[in-house]
């Protein structure tokens, strides 16, 4: 097997297609020392997010594989969603898995954003680790304004992205490359309609406002099921697991008469982080991982 990993959890805009959303797919699992683990299409959010993990040089190859593919296919000005983006592949994050360093993967985002550019002619900005300045570590900053307000958001000095002219591109816009932490994505939906409600809970949970710390939230509504959610990012579930989160949700949707009708996580999640849920609702004394029983085979195999 591979000795150097990176994982990348690439986030494109469409999630109702099922033409493009496999077409992406498919161009990624063609390209060698690369493997797609996971598509998680939303078509409420009209977004899909992508994991694959490989070898440094397979995971460079593969999300310009994807690229060519997005690029071609997804027009953003017919684009509409609950999720706020700013380009066809809208984030491309880099997670260290294994004989790589976060300095690896940020070396690798620089390299992927000056080909991006080069290839297909779409901005790119730094974000996270890779940033190359303080204020563009957060997406959230850098997509404000989203594709519709970007025309004239980078054409200022201070948005001028790491690589390409100040001009987005007509129909995919801009992207944003970086390398990360592992970042659990977890939404819980309200039995409710009001998006009034997923908003004020969200401003309660997230840490820019007062919540917890490594907490991103937004509040959406999910038309197709007549209900709203509250979206978010837990950027260290370490620090901040997932327990914690889903019981600040549920104590602030009580104060509203709402209930927690069901949750999600988009994409993949770490057997640690799914740990600290069943420590924690079970109350288990003296819990170790290793009472998980696939996990003693598995390293039994491998012994």
């Amino acid at each position: 097997m591979w000795e150097r990993l990176v994982e990348s959890v690439p986030n494109v805009s469409e999630g109702r297609k099922q033409d493009t959303i496999e077409a992406i797919a498919a161009a990624i699992r063609e390209v060698e020392r690369v493997r797609l683990l996971d598509v998680d299409p939303d078509p409420d959010h009209n977004r899909t997010v992508y994991t694959l993990v490989g070898e440094p040089e397979g995971v460079r190859a593969a999300i310009l594989a994807m690229f060519e593919v997005a690029v071609s296919r997804i027009d953003l000005r017919t684009h509409s969603g609950q999720h706020p983006r700013m380009g066809a592949v809208d984030v491309v994050p880099l997670v260290p898995v294994r004989g790589v360093t976060m300095e690896d993967c940020v070396e690798l985002s620089r390299r992927l954003g000056q080909e991006i550019w080069e290839r297909f002619q779409v901005p790119v900005y730094l974000y996270e680790e890779s940033a190359t300045r303080p204020e563009r570590r957060d997406l959230a900053q850098i997509r404000k304004g989203e594709f519709e307000g970007f025309s004239e958001k980078i054409k200022r000095p201070e948005w001028a992205p790491d690589f390409g002219e100040p001009t987005v591109h007509p129909t995919a816009g801009v992207t944003a490359v970086g390398a990360r932490e592992f970042l659990i994505a977890f939404n819980v939906n309200l039995g409710t309609s009001d998006l009034g409600v997923a908003k004020a809970i969200a401003r309660a949970v997230r840490g820019s406002s007062g919540g917890l710390r490594y907490v991103k939230a937004l509040g959406f509504e999910l038309a197709e099921r007549g209900i709203v959610q509250v979206s978010m990012n837990l950027t260290d579930y370490k620090k901040t697991p997932i327990p914690r989160v889903l019981e600040l949700v549920r104590r602030e949707a009580a104060r509203y008469g709402v209930p927690v009708i069901g949750t999600e996580i988009v994409g993949m999640v770490p057997q640690a982080a799914l740990d600290q849920v069943v420590e924690y609702y079970l109350s288990l004394e003296r819990f170790s991982p290793d009472m998980v029983l696939e996990r003693r085979i598995q390293e039994a195999l491998e012994s």
